[in-house]
């Protein structure tokens, strides 16, 4: 694995906000894992992206009624996260690899409609963060196969993306026709 140190931050930094329920925290921390992932397409690092990401996701997804179900799951994460830690200080990359999957399937569990849920929460990271690692400037064949999808997922969300951000652009008013718009309501 490389940029050792980074990873550990990062996994603290996902234990607490795991911890706290923090759903953004997880996100930056994604994005930032993802930059590395970039940097190096070490696909550890690419791994852990997607794990604190799909993390993120699923605490952001939980519902009310699965909050005792999720205290074992943050409970299990933890154990893992820790685990993960603790091989990173030794340098034991195949253990990393090992705990990395452990964590990987450890999510994966759970009822069926949980299980479910959680494979598209896989998919759907894995592909948003190709789409970040893309615009890193990475080929689209190297990132598609750094993550385990196809360049055609990855060409898709990413001209949806694109899409997206044309029509923002289109409807972007400038502050003279805003408060014109706004002063207009009052006529």
């Amino acid at each position: 694995m490389q940029e050792v140190d980074n990873v550990l931050r990062i996994l603290k930094e996902t234990k607490e906000a795991i911890h706290k329920g923090d759903v953004i925290a997880l996100k930056e921390i994604s994005n930032q894992t993802n930059h590395t992932a970039a940097v190096t397409q070490d696909p550890d690092n690419v791994a852990v992206a997607v794990l604190v990401y799909s993390i993120g996701k699923i605490i952001e997804r939980s519902m009310d009624g699965q909050k005792k179900k999720l205290e074992g799951f943050y409970n299990r994460v933890s154990f893992l996260i820790d685990k993960i830690i603790f091989e990173l200080k030794r340098g034991d990359p195949d253990e990393i690899r090992k705990n990395l999957n452990y964590l990987r399937k450890d999510i994966e569990k759970g009822s069926k409609d949980f299980k479910k849920h959680i494979q598209d929460v896989f998919r759907k990271a894995s592909i948003n963060r190709a789409s970040k690692i893309y615009e890193h400037g990475i080929s689209m064949e190297t990132t598609a196969s750094l993550l385990g999808i196809t360049m055609y997922e990855l060409a898709s969300y990413s001209g949806q993306k694109q899409v997206v951000s044309e029509e923002k652009e289109e409807k972007t008013i400038s502050t003279k026709e805003r408060i014109k718009l706004a002063m207009g309501m009052f006529e």
